[in-house]
């Protein structure tokens, strides 16, 4: 049997500069990114070790550091650096990742704005395709 299980990470923030405009590069602001991870976790649950599994307190560390290093203009292209990262760890299938901005510079009263990025590897042929 092969399970895709869900990990999710949501509320991680992290303070970084991004922004098109010179006063965020400046000042920074807070940003928000959940994640959401595909993967299976049948082997952690057989023998109950943290290393057969992602470790989300040590992917919100590399998380934090992505946000608060090298500014980018859109948080578009901070949610696909981030997303990168996160298929760096070959048991990971997929991954949804949204950035949040909730102190962006909108000239009107708003609750937040996000960007929400997916990234997937190929399907694995299935033994019938492979013949």
């Amino acid at each position: 049997m092969h399970f895709v299980d869900m990990i999710e990470l949501t509320g991680l923030r992290a303070f970084g500069r991004h922004g098109v405009f010179d006063f965020e590069r400046e000042n920074g602001q807070d940003f928000v990114v959940d994640l959401r991870l595909g993967l299976s976790t049948s082997r952690a649950a057989e023998t109950d070790d943290v290393a057969d599994t992602v470790h989300y307190g040590e992917l919100a560390e590399r998380v934090v550091a992505i946000v608060g290093g090298e500014p980018v203009n859109l948080i578009e292209t901070l949610a696909h650096r981030i997303a990168d990262a996160v298929m760096e760890d070959e048991r990971i299938r997929f991954v949804a990742v949204t950035v949040h901005k909730p102190q962006a510079p909108i000239p009107a009263q708003f609750a937040d704005v996000a960007v929400t990025v997916h990234a997937s590897r190929p399907a694995e042929p299935t033994w019938a395709e492979s013949q």
